[in-house]
């Protein structure tokens, strides 16, 4: 049953990830991701349109650290 494995350990990884990124977003805001400079937001009468590049900049470079930390071990 090593395939029985593997799974197991996908879906507890896929979790962890998820429970993270759930956390980030609920704090995220209060360490202004989603409002630095450089995040493009336009609004024209009811129609608004955001895209936070900069915060998703951000966010990759710290996840890519992070992973790297957690392979080399």
């Amino acid at each position: 049953m090593p395939a029985m494995e593997g799974i197991g350990k996908v879906l507890i990884i896929t979790g962890l990830t998820l429970t993270a990124l759930g956390i980030l977003m609920l704090f995220g805001s209060k360490l202004g991701l989603g409002r630095l400079p450089g995040d493009i937001f336009f609004k024209r009468g009811n129609f608004s349109f955001y895209f936070p590049l900069v915060s998703s900049i951000l966010l990759s470079i710290l996840l890519t650290v992070l992973l790297n930390i957690i392979k080399h071990r």
